[in-house]
C-alpha cells in the first residue's frame, strides 16, 4: 500500500525526534556544597571554624584517611624581591596551614606533603621559614610531614607527564614535579583576592603555580634548567618562548600571545591535569586591587570569611559572589578587566558549575558574607 504524504511527513518527524533523543547529551557540570564561615581573626577559633566547614562538605576523613595528602600553598611572588610582610596578607596565612594540617592529621592522614614552587629552586627548610610558617609545630602535628619545592625535579629523578583529559586548551600535557601526582588527595589553599591579569585568583588560579620554572620559566632553555632564576612570563603568560625539547608544545601556536587569553586556559588545563579534591579559600584578611604588592595601589581588606568545598569551580563561584561579582560574567566586565573568565572555561570542559542556583551554600548565607571588593584589579580604589 502506498504511503500518503501525511504518513511520510509524520514518519520523518518521528525519525527526527528519535534522532534527537538518541543524540548524547553532555551532563551538567558538577555542583556540590560550598561552606562559608565567619572568621574575623587568625586565632584559636580558626581550627574550629575549618572543622565545621569540612564537616559541612562531607568531612575530611573520606578525603585524607590512610592517604598521602598534598597541600598546595599560595606563596605567590619571588621572596628575593618581595619578602614576607604580615602587614600585606596576600599569601597563605601560616595559621591556616597549621590548623588545616592538625585537622588532616586527626582525620587519619598517613602523610601530608606540603608543596609550593618558589625561588631558589632548592629544598632547604629555611626557605620555607621565610614565609613565617611554624615548621616545628607543623612537623609535630601527629602524622608524617614532608616538604617539597616543586620548582624543579625536586627530590625525584624525573618529572611526571600528565595529560589534559579533554586534549587541552593550550598544551596537551604538562610535565610536573612528582609531588603533584604522587599523592592520593590534593588540597588547594588560596587567598580571596583579585588578579591583575586573570581577574580573580582563588582555587583554580592556585594551580597555575604547579608548573615548574625549570621547564616553564623564562630561562628554561632548550634542555630545561634545574636552577631556574626567571618566572613563567615568557613561556606561559606571553608565549614568546617554548618549553624545552621533550616537553609537550603548544597545540595552537597561532592563538593570541597575550596573558589575558593564555593564563585562564593554562589554568584550566592544569586543573584538568591535577584535579583539586578540597579547595580552601582564606578571606579572613586579604588585599584588593591586585594579587600582590608588585601591583600598584593594592590595599589591605578584612572580609572576615573562610570558604571551602570539594569542587574548585563551585568554590570560586561562591567566592566571587562573596566579593560582590557575578561568577558568570565575561571579559570586559568587573573583575575580568584584562582576561577571560577562567571559571567559565573550566565549566565548559565539565570541571564544575558556575551557576549559583545549583550550588548549595552551607553555613554563613551569601548575603551576610558579602564584602564588596570594588571595581577589580585597578590598583588604588576610591
Amino acid at each position: 500500500m502506498q504511503s500518503t504524504r501525511r504518513q511520510v511527513i509524520a514518519g520523518a518527524g518521528l525519525a527526527a525526534v528519535r534522532a534527537i533523543q538518541a543524540k548524547p547529551v553532555s551532563p551538567a557540570p558538577p555542583a556540590s556544597t560550598v561552606a562559608v564561615a565567619r572568621c574575623r581573626a587568625y586565632n584559636r577559633n580558626l581550627e574550629g571554624s575549618l572543622k565545621i566547614m569540612f564537616d559541612q562538605v562531607g568531612g575530611l576523613e573520606p578525603i585524607v584517611r590512610n592517604k598521602t595528602v598534598a597541600l598546595k600553598l599560595n606563596l605567590t611572588g619571588n621572596p628575593a624581591r618581595f619578602p614576607h610582610d604580615p602587614k600585606l596578607p596576600y599569601r597563605t596565612n601560616p595559621d591556616t596551614v597549621l590548623a588545616t594540617v592538625h585537622l588532616m592529621a586527626r582525620a587519619g592522614a598517613k602523610r601530608i606533603r606540603i608543596i609550593e614552587t618558589f625561588f631558589p629552586a632548592k629544598q632547604e627548610m629555611e626557605l620555607w621559614a621565610r614565609y613565617a610558617l611554624d615548621l616545628n609545630a607543623i612537623n609535630n602535628s601527629g602524622c608524617k610531614i614532608e616538604w617539597e619545592n616543586g620548582q624543579n625535579m625536586g627530590q625525584a629523578s624525573k618529572y611526571v607527564r600528565v595529560k589534559v583529559p579533554w586534549g587541552g586548551y593550550m598544551f596537551p600535557s604538562y610535565d610536573l614535579n612528582h609531588s603533584f601526582v604522587d599523592c592520593d588527595a590534593y588540597v588547594s589553599m588560596s587567598k580571596l583576592k583579585h588578579h591583575w591579569l586573570a581577574g580573580v585568583t582563588m582555587s583554580l588560579k592556585n594551580n597555575f603555580g604547579i608548573t615548574p620554572c625549570a621547564l616553564y620559566g623564562g630561562d628554561c632553555g632548550p634542555s630545561g634548567n634545574e636552577d631556574p632564576k626567571e618566572e613563567r612570563g615568557p613561556v606561559c603568560h606571553m608565549g614568546m618562548r617554548k618549553p624545552p625539547a621533550g616537553v609537550a608544545q603548544e597545540l595552537h601556536p597561532d592563538t593570541p600571545r597575550e596573558p589575558g587569553y593564555r593564563i585562564p586556559r593554562i589554568v584550566t588545563d592544569l586543573v584538568g591535569c591535577r584535579p583539586i579534591d578540597l579547595a580552601i579559600v582564606d578571606g579572613v584578611e586579604s588585599i584588593r586591587g591586585g594579587e600582590g604588592i608588585w601591583n600598584p595601589g593594592t590595599s589591605v581588606i578584612r572580609p572576615g570569611v573562610l570558604i571551602a568545598g570539594r569542587n574548585p569551580v563551585n568554590v570560586d563561584a561562591v567566592s566571587m559572589a562573596v566579593m560582590g561579582y557575578d561568577p558568570r560574567t565575561d571579559r570586559g566586565t568587573n573583575p575580568f578587566l584584562r582576561g577571560d573568565n577562567t571559571l567559565k572555561l573550566a565549566e565548559a570542559v565539565g570541571i564544575g558549575s558556575t551557576d549559583l542556583a545549583r550550588i548549595e551554600v552551607a553555613g554563613l548565607p551569601l548575603r551576610d558574607a558579602r564584602f564588596e571588593y570594588g571595581p577589580g584589579a585597578i590598583g588604588k580604589t576610591v
